[in-house]
């Protein structure tokens, strides 16, 4: 530890931990980015098709991607996911349990956790005259969590269904700051023979983030770099709706061999670096690939994050996210793994994500 104190200098160090609290919210105003953890899906096996997977998810997963896929169903069912980012510095993990009330309806929960533990706090590392002290050094952690709550239901006409989310997001910066949040979501499927539509809405009620601040622990270091982050952050945070737009097809071969594609458009009512952005609208598509064998081996691949790139030489290019996946499925276990961003396309890192999916009838 010493010696990475040494290596950084002392005022990047304060600067970071300033920085953490630009973070909250500057304004109580609507942002581009906000919750972004929420927007990083779940399941191994729809990051191996790119995350296009809003017309035909139909798990324990579902609640996340579209909630009307709940209601296909039959058992209860739970997965579990674990993710690292940022050469491991960050940790991003999901836990998803579903459960059937009868032959038309379904509820879900599910949990997740992306955070960075054990960060330096170097704030009081000198004293009031001025010597440095390492046993002033402590440790904090910074959170962010997602609760989110399902409810599916087939409606009258066949083939049809809905489903509401309500999520409950909390996020901590240690002991320096921390939010509740709260908002709605909701999403509709369709199916007709091997064709599958399914349109989802986030944040509908534009999720609304309450920030409380120790004012305390930010005069500590208000004025630690001359002229920078000076002013107390406001307190509140309000995310923007998203719109998602999947179409997805299943081909059938000799029986054995299926192979399931689909085609999504992710909308933001923001102008961001997607492939397609106007002031008042950003959209980026997604396309993805299953193959699978007897419902038991699945291959896996899409591309996706399509993003207008400006290089160092000031010149322009689109990047985007290519995925392969593969997936293992046996007498009610399934194992999934994910290798995102393959061949270096855009400037996401690596990551290698596992998940696991269980029927309950394994516990029967």
């Amino acid at each position: 530890m010493r010696y990475l104190l040494k290596i950084i200098p002392l005022k990047v160090r304060i600067t970071c931990i300033v920085f953490l609290f630009t973070l909250i919210a500057s304004a109580q105003t609507v942002r581009k980015y906000s919750n972004e953890f929420m927007n990083i899906g779940v399941d191994a096996s729809a990051f191996g098709m790119a995350n296009a997977v809003v017309a035909s998810t139909g798990d324990v997963n579902s609640g996340y991607w579209n909630p009307a896929g709940l209601v296909n169903l039959e058992d209860n069912q739970l997965s579990l996911m674990h993710a690292s980012y940022f050469a491991n510095i960050a940790g991003y993990d999901y836990v998803g349990f579903a459960k059937p009330l009868d032959d038309r309806s379904v509820v879900a929960f599910s949990a997740i956790r992306f955070g960075v533990d054990d960060i330096l706090n170097t704030t009081q590392l000198i004293d009031a005259q001025g010597n440095i002290d390492y046993n002033r050094i402590s440790l904090f952690s910074t959170a962010d969590y997602g609760f989110t709550f399902s409810y599916a239901r087939k409606l009258p006409l066949d083939g049809l269904n809905f489903g509401v989310n309500a999520k409950v997001i909390r996020r901590i910066i240690g002991k320096f700051a921390n939010s509740w949040g709260f908002g709605l979501d909701a999403g509709i499927q369709f199916k007709k023979n091997n064709w599958m539509f399914g349109f989802m809405a986030r944040d509908i009620s534009t999720t609304f983030n309450a920030w409380s601040i120790d004012e305390e622990q930010f005069a500590t270091i208000q004025n630690a770099v001359a002229g920078q982050n000076q002013e107390l952050p406001e307190k509140t945070e309000i995310t923007l709706p998203k719109l998602q737009m999947g179409i997805a097809r299943k081909f059938i071969f000799h029986y054995d061999y299926t192979l399931l594609t689909e085609i999504d458009l992710n909308l933001r009512f923001a102008q961001t670096n997607d492939v397609f952005s106007s002031s008042a609208v950003s959209m980026t598509p997604s396309v993805g690939f299953e193959f699978a064998y007897i419902d038991m081996i699945f291959v896996r691949a899409g591309a996706g994050n399509f993003q207008n790139i400006t290089q160092l030489d000031g010149s322009d290019s689109v990047g985007f996210q290519p995925n392969i996946g593969v997936g293992f499925k046996y007498k009610g276990i399934q194992v999934d793994y994910a290798l995102t961003d393959i061949g270096d396309q855009s400037t996401a890192l690596y990551s290698n994500i596992f998940s696991v999916k269980l029927d309950w009838s394994l516990f029967r």
